[in-house]
Parts: structure tokens; sequence; C-alpha cells
């Protein structure tokens, strides 16, 4: 059998061309797959990122609910114009006959006491 040298025949030609592809296609499929994985890594990290911040709302939301639900004292008389407005109903009650002295005196020493 005569040998040939020079360029490689039809076969010769169709291995080569197949082990090329095989390699790009191995090389090309490893690098969608670390791409995807870093993609599905960034993407778990965003989430995680977003339910900590979600928690934090959460945690700000409730602390306010809380605060404004609280029950509410009520206002103690601050003196000046309750207080006085206070005797002066007291001292109308007594003119008009619905107090007497001892009951004028008794809720007049609770207003001031």
């Amino acid at each position: 059998m005569i040998r040939r040298f020079g360029r490689p025949g039809l076969l010769g030609l169709a291995a080569r061309t197949a082990v090329v592809a095989g390699t790009a296609t191995a090389v090309s499929g490893g690098m969608q797959r670390h791409q995807q994985e870093k993609a599905q890594n960034q993407y778990e990290q965003q989430q995680y990122e977003a339910s900590q911040q979600q928690a934090q709302i959460d945690a700000a939301a409730q602390a306010a609910a809380a605060q404004y639900a609280a029950p509410a004292a009520p206002p103690a008389p601050a003196g000046g114009l309750d207080l006085v407005g206070e005797l002066q109903k007291l001292a109308s009650l007594k003119d008009a006959g619905v107090l007497s002295d001892a009951e004028f005196a008794a809720a007049k020493a609770k207003l001031l006491g």
C-alpha cells in the first residue's frame, strides 16, 4: 500500500473535525455549567439579603406598631388652667346649692392634694 503525505484523507479530516467539535462541546458545557452555578449562587445571595432586609423592616414595623398601640396614659392635671377650671366648677356648684360647705372642702382638698 502506498502512503500519501500531505493533506489528510477524508477519514482523517472527519476524525479531526469530530475531536475538535467534541473538545469544544465539552469546554463549552463546562463553562456554561460554571456560569449557571455562579448565577445561581448570586441569586441565592440576593434572596438572602432581601429576606434579611425584609426581616429588619418587619421588626421596625412591629416596634412602631407596638409603640403606637400602647395605651396612652391619661394626662395628669398640669395645674394652671385645669385646676383653676375645676375649682371654678366646684365653686359654682357650691353657689348653686348642689354642694355643701363640707363637700366643697373635701373636693377642693382632693384637687389640691
